[in-house]
């Protein structure tokens, strides 16, 4: 079952609370900077997910540009591709 937000960073924060030698007073502090973290982490993942999807559109050419079909009349060259091959020593 997946963790919520709420439960990371409780987790989180206390987490940070040992790391610091158990300290009196301090979980209003640990509590923000977990929670900082959580949103940080969030911010990175859909940045991530945004990143893949535009990489994967870049990618991604029109049918007649990849085959080299004509297009009102105009052929489009196909794309060159480089193949690397292993020689036989």
């Amino acid at each position: 079952m997946a963790e919520t937000r709420e439960e990371w960073i409780k987790k989180r924060a206390y987490a940070l609370w040992e790391e610091e030698g158990y300290p009196t007073g301090r979980d209003s502090i640990h509590w923000e900077q977990a929670r900082h973290e959580c949103e940080a982490l969030e911010g990175s993942a859909a940045n991530g997910k945004e990143a893949k999807s535009k990489a994967k559109r870049a990618v991604t050419a029109p049918k007649s540009v990849a085959t080299g079909a004509k297009t009102n009349g105009v052929v489009t060259p196909a794309p060159k591709r480089t193949a690397s091959r292993k020689t036989a020593s």
